[in-house]
């Protein structure tokens, strides 16, 4: 009983700390990867407390080794954008203006009832009221519905709204490195980026940590802190 009561008081302080260190993602956020790695996680602790042949150490080392490579998958995810493609996947558009993107479902090996589902999840009962729908990393799906089936909100009454240049805000700058090919789809250079860079009090696009051009054509930039305490 002693040993049971060392066992359990030790691995839970020890994965308390664990999951402090490891951050404050929500459940709701969690890609697959991480819901497996957590499972694994309260496996191997489970493990400890109940199986006297395996000893606390060897126990205690196995769960920190674990939680160090979830966070160093976790910052490779944040620092290397080609890296995050193969780690945690990429948002895919599922559904383009009322049309299904058939080789889309295949690829996120979703059918259609599925999707049907997560529609009415979001209100949405017919297909022709999307816009746009992007099934992202947690499994979630993202709708944006027409301009006719969206609700009215007050800047619509008696407030000209700005045209619609593109369907989507769209990415042109993630941790200092310029999103090429979302530039060249969006029919803009590297001289207009820098240019728009510049108007946000950045000399280059390193010293910017998110940069996206929203649907009526302006630029969005958010500096990096370094940049901003200067």
């Amino acid at each position: 009983m002693p040993e049971l009561l060392l066992r359990v008081t030790i691995t839970f302080f020890v994965l308390f700390l664990l999951a402090r260190i490891a951050g404050r993602k929500e459940i709701s956020q969690l890609t697959f990867f991480n819901w497996v790695s957590a499972v694994a996680i309260g496996s191997l602790a489970g493990n400890i407390t109940v199986n006297q042949d395996l000893s606390i150490l060897k126990g205690v080392i196995m769960l920190v080794v674990w939680v160090f490579f979830t966070l160093l998958l976790g910052f490779i995810d944040i620092k290397f954008k080609g890296a995050r493609k193969v780690i945690t996947g990429e948002p895919i558009i599922v559904i383009r203006e009322g049309k299904i993107m058939e080789h889309s479902l295949r690829k996120t090996s979703l059918d259609i009832d599925t999707l049907r589902m997560l529609l009415r999840e979001k209100n949405v009962f017919q297909l022709s009221e999307v816009d746009i729908a992007i099934f992202e990393m947690n499994g979630k799906l993202s709708v944006l519905k027409t301009d006719r089936h969206q609700p009215v909100t007050r800047n619509d009454m008696n407030v000209l709204s700005k045209p619609k240049l593109f369907p989507i805000a769209t990415e042109v700058i993630s941790d200092g490195v310029v999103n090429v090919k979302n530039l060249v789809m969006l029919n803009r250079d590297q001289n207009w980026l820098a240019e728009q860079v510049l108007l946000a009090g950045a000399t280059s696009p390193s010293e910017v940590f998110y940069a996206e051009v929203q649907q009526d054509g302006t630029v969005y930039v958010d500096l990096k802190e370094d940049q901003l305490v200067r």
